[in-house]
Parts: structure tokens; sequence; C-alpha cells
């Protein structure tokens, strides 16, 4: 009834505008009408359906250059089940980390307004326009860098008893790196999209800041992390470039599913390369549904 109402009312005021307009206008306006939206519609479902077609094609073409055969041989080669096992514990870990930062940041950049916050947000952008052998190559120099006669690398070394560059830390660390931006702005999304209401009203009652926080944004931010989550994860599947240069692509020590398809392609072996890329489109393939299902209605 109010739609039918409101309906009516926005027909009486169209017809009151155009019945102000000179004559010219009015046969103008009648001649915009009378165009069927028939070409528009074409054009933009032949370049949409276009670049569809051209994914789809990729996809396909994966498929049809292997068999199930190279795919079962492929995965049962030591070296590609230990990349398996590293691909999984270091996106894992990189999308944990990404999560420990996003949270937070996401929540004081979205909630609060303070002098620098754009500078912060360029940065932030940095990761994600900068090219990836950049990115590794910049994290190579910061861990060898000379600072007060040692270097990252020593100062790591000799405090946690580990080694960073060359080895499964540095993977974690180079996909962290970029992980953590894509999730930051997916958690900014999220509280963007939640009610800031409620916390205010918790505010004037007395609440502390934290506590607001943690009673009343974080239980509602679930899906927005889980998508924040998944987002990391599938950021981390996929990088190469700052992986190759800062841990390198060692067999059975830093080799993970990406660098698994240079290699196998660096020596010829094409079939097991696109078996590789098959397993890590499915797991893009799922993890994008799993940011569809419930990263959907982030404020929900």
């Amino acid at each position: 009834m109010c739609d039918t109402v409101s309906m009516d009312l926005v027909r009486r005021m169209s017809a009151d505008a155009t019945r102000h307009l000179p004559e010219s206008h009015r046969r103008q306006r009648r001649r915009f009408q009378a165009t069927s939206d028939w070409p528009f519609l074409l054009a933009g479902s032949l370049i949409g359906g276009g670049y569809i077609l051209l994914v789809l094609a990729l996809l396909v073409a994966d498929v049809a250059s292997t068999s199930l055969a190279d795919l079962t041989e492929a995965l049962t080669q030591p070296e590609i089940l230990w990349s398996v096992r590293l691909t999984l514990v270091s996106c894992t870990l990189a999308a944990v980390l990404s999560l420990w930062v996003a949270v937070p940041l996401g929540y004081l950049l979205e909630r609060f307004a303070f002098r620098g916050r754009g500078l912060i947000d360029a940065v932030l952008d940095i990761p994600v326009v900068l090219p990836p052998l950049v990115l590794g190559l910049s994290l190579l120099i910061l861990f060898h860098l000379p600072i007060a006669g040692t270097t990252l690398e020593q100062l790591v070394q000799r405090s946690l008893g580990l080694r960073v560059t060359y080895t499964p830390v540095a993977v974690v660390l180079a996909q962290f790196v970029v992980a953590a931006a894509f999730a930051v702005h997916s958690m900014r999304l999220t509280f963007a999209r939640i009610d800031p209401r409620p916390e205010l009203i918790g505010l004037t009652l007395g609440g502390r800041r934290s506590q607001v926080f943690w009673r009343i944004a974080f239980p509602q931010a679930w899906r927005g992390m889980v998508a924040a989550f998944s987002i990391a994860w599938a950021r981390s599947l996929g990088e190469f470039g700052p992986i190759l240069v800062f841990a390198g692509a060692t067999r059975m020590k830093t080799e993970v599913l990406s660098t698994s398809v240079y290699l196998e392609l660096s020596v010829g072996r094409l079939e097991a390369a696109v078996a590789v890329s098959l397993v890590m489109v499915v797991a893009a393939v799922v993890v994008l549904g799993v940011v569809r299902l419930v990263g959907g209605r982030v404020a929900g």
C-alpha cells in the first residue's frame, strides 16, 4: 500500500515538473524515453561476457591439458606433498597473523578520526600496489641492512634462536606482509557496516572503549573476520614473487605450491605444473565460496 502511494506521488511530481518544461524540452524528453535500452544492454553484456568467457576458458584449458593420472602422479611425489603441507601451514599462520593485525587496525581506522589517518591508508596500500619482486627484495634488504654493527637477521637469530631468510619463517613473513593489507581493508569495511550507535550508548552508560569493543563490536564482526581470514589465506596461497626472493624455492625446505609450479616448469614438466595449478584453483574456489557464503552478510 505504501509503495503504491509512493509511486503515485512520484508520477504526479514528474508530471508537474514536465508540465512546466518548454515544448522543445518536452519533445526531447519524449525522444529519450522512446529510445530502446537494448543497444546499451547489449554492449555491456558483450564486454562483460567476453571477460567472463576468458576466465572460464582459462579454467577449461587447465583441465583439458591434464588428466587424472597426471594429477595423481604429481600429488604423490614427496616434493609436492611437502609443498602442500608447507602451503597449508604457512597460509594458515599468515592468515592468523593478518587477522590479529586487521581487527584492531580496521576498528581504529573506521571508528576514529585522527591526524595522519590518510597517511596510514596510503601505507596500507603499498603492499597491494608494490611489485611482488620489489617487496621480496625489500624484505631481504631489511633483514640484512647493517644497523649499529649488526643486522635484523643476526638479532633475531641471537634472541630467538632461529633464522629467517631462506627458511619457512621467511615464507610466512612474505605471505603475511601482503595478506595483512587485504585483511585490514576487509575488516575496515566490516566495522563500517556495523551500526556504531550501540557502542555510543555503551560509552554514555559509563563503559570503557575496550568494553564496548569486546562486548558490542567484536561479536558482530565475526562474519567479517571469517571473510578477512579467507581473503588473507587465499592471497597467501597466490604469493610467489616475495617468496621466491626472500625465502627461495628450495625443494623440501621452502617450497610452496606457487613455487612448485615454477620449479616444475623450469624442468619441463608441464603436466605436473598444471596439476599443481589445478590444486591451487580448487583451493581458491573453496575459499571464494567461504567468503561468499559467510562473509557476504558482513554486518549480519
